[in-house]
């Protein structure tokens, strides 16, 4: 079964083939526009992955070209994907456990900042809300 988790896991956590070929096409021949998408996209991490410091979670780099980033969730629990359950039942937001990207991630979670600024800070709010009932 661990197995077919994690193969599963690996098909549907990244693109398909055919929407990264769309990709390719929108940034050879839209101009600027993709650009500018992928800058704000980038950038819109910055005012919130500070907040995950804030609330508990350890984030060593900053990130700067992607739109997730993975946070030391350790002194919450050494089971990422219990934390992870926990968190969607009690905060009603979705993070992906770290062990799902091997061993050596257990223990963190991985959060996506690919949404609007209102809904990143909403979900901050229950996640912190969340940790600070879990640690009293």
């Amino acid at each position: 079964m661990r197995a077919l988790q994690v193969a599963h896991g690996n098909f549907f956590i990244s693109t398909n083939e055919f929407v990264q070929w769309a990709a390719l096409a929108a940034l050879t021949e839209a101009g600027t526009m993709p650009c500018a998408s992928a800058r704000s996209s980038t950038s819109g991490g910055a005012p919130w992955w500070p907040r995950l410091r804030r609330i508990g979670l350890g984030v060593e780099v900053a990130p700067t070209g992607a739109f997730y980033v993975l946070a030391n969730a350790r002194r919450f629990g050494a089971d990422s994907k219990a934390l992870a359950f926990d968190i969607l039942e009690h905060a009603h937001v979705g993070v992906t456990p770290g062990v799902d990207f091997g061993s050596r991630a257990e223990g963190y979670l991985r959060f996506s900042y690919a949404n609007s600024l209102e809904r990143i800070e909403e979900a901050m709010e229950r996640i912190g809300r969340y940790l600070s009932r879990r640690r009293a």
